[in-house]
């Protein structure tokens, strides 16, 4: 079962629930776009890249306070992923969510290392991606 913490509770005192700029971040393109209109659909605001390397460029543009990221991606690990974006400026304060195959003990180890909130198994539950989005 996903954590069940919410962007609040992750991000801190003060954030507000409500509308939210979510980048999707997966090379399965339907997969992607699946849950890109999925959080459209919830009154969020969603962008789709699809490697680690646009990812990176997205974030620089579209400034998404949460990131859903797949861990098997072609080029950049989701894991080298997350670590770069928790060094930028303002890379620590979004909320970054594995959304990935990979859910054995070691892959949920290493999101945490790699500096991931939270690490959730595909397919994506959208009661929890509801619950986190509040």
């Amino acid at each position: 079962m996903p954590d069940e913490r919410t962007v609040a509770t992750i991000a801190g005192p003060g954030r507000l629930p409500g509308h939210y700029r979510v980048l999707v971040v997966d090379d399965n393109a339907d997969g992607a776009e699946s849950v890109g209109r999925l959080l459209e659909v919830m009154g969020h605001e969603a962008r789709v890249a699809r490697d680690g390397t646009e990812a990176l460029t997205t974030i620089e543009s579209f400034k998404p306070e949460i990131v859903l990221l797949d861990i098997g991606l072609p080029g950049l690990s989701g894991y080298e992923v997350a670590r770069r974006i928790r060094e930028q400026p303002g890379g620590t304060a979004m909320v970054l969510v594995a959304l990935t195959g990979w859910g054995q003990a070691e892959d949920r180890r290493r999101s945490r290392e790699a500096g991931l909130d939270l690490h959730w198994v595909k397919p994506v539950n959208a009661r929890a991606l509801a619950k986190l989005l509040k």
